[in-house]
């Protein structure tokens, strides 16, 4: 970014949070949980705002912001987050700007010269950058009336992105001259999450909004598939053109899935951190541009990316715990529309996922025994992530539960509660597997494990002497997958467990004795199998959209690239697509009528009010 500040000008006028929802959003009302939040901070109480991705976390922190006098700070752990933030405030007629490593010393002057001057209402800045002696200065000599910690589990390390420079701003609060109103935003805390953001944080009695995990507009799917490369060309076949996230664990399997896409003729991008820094930016400014449609990235591609129109995020591995996940996946549908989330599972992600937390770097300023403890608690957040991948019960159930939130039986909105069940006996297959475990003395892992059952000759078993066990073959005619899904369920219901090692060994539990020796039966749900479904887009959602006319929609599309690349902005800036079909719904006659668009405020009106109007008005009256 060139000009690191910049917007309308600074002096607002105070005005009520409902007039610059209106004025600057294009909003009539508020979501669920946002005008408590605000109208909290507002009464100068420290707030806590527990809301999902696409909830509207960012205008809880940006009303006040503009209804407070003084500069509010929005401390931001990503730069892109940031870029993406200050830019569609700067779209929406707002002074802002941001302080990250991303400009030049020269830069950061400029920008603390104009904060200094009274300039931006909001400024977003990296925690790094709260200790520097420049900010430390200008801070103690600004009015400050309001911070915003956004992402705030990175304060926690039992969260799932722990960042040691969080814990440092509870202490830059403290030496503030006059303290000011705090509030903290996440998408993704469980309970113990949220009290360690309160403690380390230092919110005094807090008034703490949870509105509740469920995206009702995504829908969850689970997949194991023989060929991950096969069901993903499967996957995309259908969505050719939409826009999407593809997720991998490994800086080469993005590569990999990268240019599998591209020789396939889809339009896609890599974003890990084995690429420069010049290459992500270009990489993910072509995505939030539509110039590519599918960026496939490790989670470096990270949190608040805001993109409204993402129709699908694939993880073509398991991601390493639930909190990851779920804020992974639900960078889609961020404007409400019905989007996917599809998880590839297959066992060599466990194994990687587990070498990657013995292995991790980024705490390793902890005392032993704390790294440890969390090392641990790791663990045991990858042990639920497989278990979500295992489970026949309903999978945002699985969810919203891990998050202590009570969830319905049945969603209706996920490849498990679409599947049809049949209970399974399985006691004997349960006692072959669980008998042979034991006589390979809980020695080994899964692989080996099948291979024994299904008399395997490769030469590894016989130099161990697995070929002369008694349970040796005994199920050589079960096929892979279906071997696989039985020990799956024995791990998932905790009758086999698997170590904590670089390379997992299994092992009984004391719940395998019923089975074995007690006489006890194993029911399993097994799926009946079907056709393969239509592609997600046309099935019945719980939030159809409306329908629209396809050929207005597609020229408003085309407007607002014209103009986001004459202004070399994201096009969900200009409008996001949710404003564009409450176009095509509405179809707004006049500058008057433009105001009842959701998303269309007063400076938007002004910037690009007629264009749009002209692009509805040809299409009203075009001839038959």
């Amino acid at each position: 970014m060139n000009d690191p500040g910049g917007g309308a000008p600074a002096d607002l006028p105070l005005r009520g949070k409902t007039e610059v929802l209106k004025e600057y959003f294009g909003f009539d009302g508020f979501r669920a949980g946002q005008e408590e939040v605000i109208d909290s901070l507002l009464q100068r109480r420290d707030a806590v705002g527990i809301m999902p991705t696409g909830a509207g976390k960012s205008l809880c922190f940006q009303i006040p912001s503009l209804v407070f006098g003084g500069v509010s700070l929005v401390v931001s752990p990503l730069i892109s987050l940031m870029k993406d933030q200050v830019g569609a405030l700067r779209q929406s007629g707002v002074a802002a700007a941001y302080l990250n490593s991303s400009l030049t010393p020269a830069q950061m002057r400029s920008v603390l010269k104009n904060a200094s001057a009274g300039k931006y209402p909001i400024l977003y800045v990296a925690p790094e950058r709260l200790e520097t002696e420049d900010f430390a200065a200008f801070a103690r000599d600004a009015s400050i009336p309001f911070i915003a910690v956004d992402e705030a589990h990175c304060v926690s390390q039992w969260g799932q992105d722990f960042r040691p420079s969080y814990l440092k701003i509870g202490g830059f609060v403290r030496s503030l001259p006059r303290r000011p109103v705090v509030g903290a935003f996440t998408a993704t805390a469980t309970p113990r999450v949220r009290d360690d953001i309160i403690q380390l944080l230092g919110l005094k009695e807090p008034k703490v909004v949870t509105t509740g995990f469920d995206r009702k507009n995504l829908y969850f799917e689970t997949r194991t598939p023989h060929s991950k490369e096969a069901a993903l060309l499967e996957f995309m076949a259908g969505r050719r053109g939409r826009s999407g996230i593809v997720y991998c664990l490994t800086r080469r399997g993005v590569d990999e899935v990268c240019r599998k896409l591209l020789r396939e003729g889809y339009r896609a991008a890599p974003y890990h951190a084995g690429l420069t820094a010049e290459e992500r930016r270009i990489n993910q400014d072509r995505f939030q541009a539509d110039d590519v449609s599918v960026i496939v990235a490790t989670n470096a591609f990270g949190m608040g990316i805001d993109k409204s129109n993402v129709a699908f995020v694939l993880h073509y591995n398991m991601p390493k715990n639930m909190e990851s996940y779920y804020q992974e996946a639900g960078r889609a549908g961020r404007d409400g529309s019905p989007a996917e989330c599809v998880l590839f599972y297959g066992g060599r992600d466990a194994v990687t996922n587990q070498y990657f937390i013995e292995k991790e770097r980024e705490n390793e300023e902890l005392d032993p025994e704390t790294l440890e403890q969390v090392r641990e608690a790791d663990r045991k957040r990858l042990r639920q992530m497989v278990e979500y991948c295992h489970t026949s019960e309903c999978l945002r159930s699985f969810i919203l539960s891990y998050f202590a939130e009570e969830g319905p039986k049945s969603c209706g909105n996920c490849s498990n509660c679409l599947k049809e069940f049949r209970m399974e006996d399985i006691t004997i297959p349960a006692q072959k597997i669980l008998s042979c475990v034991l006589r390979m003395k809980e020695r080994y892992g899964i692989t080996m494990l099948m291979d024994v059952l299904r008399g395997s000759r490769s030469v590894r078993i016989a130099e161990l002497g697995l070929n002369e066990l008694s349970t040796y073959g005994i199920m050589r005619n079960e096929s892979k997958k279906s071997l696989r899904e039985k020990i799956n369920f024995l791990i998932s219901r905790r009758f086999l467990e698997l170590t904590d090692d670089s390379f997992p060994v299994a092992r009984t539990t004391p719940l395998a004795k019923g089975v074995l020796f007690r006489g006890e039966k194993l029911m399993m749900p097994v799926a009946v199998e079907k056709p393969e479904p239509a592609p997600r887009a046309a099935k019945k959602e719980p939030m159809p959209e409306m329908p629209l006319p396809p050929d207005l929609f597609e020229k408003l599309r085309e407007k607002r690239k014209e103009i986001a690349e004459q202004q070399s902005v994201p096009a969900f800036m200009v409008f996001s697509d949710a404003t564009l079909r409450d176009m095509c719904d509405r179809m707004p006659r006049d500058w008057d009528d433009l105001l009842n668009v959701s998303g269309v405020g007063l400076v938007k009106r002004e910037k690009y009010g007629r264009v749009f109007l002209e692009v509805i008005n040809k299409f009203r009256f075009k001839p038959e």
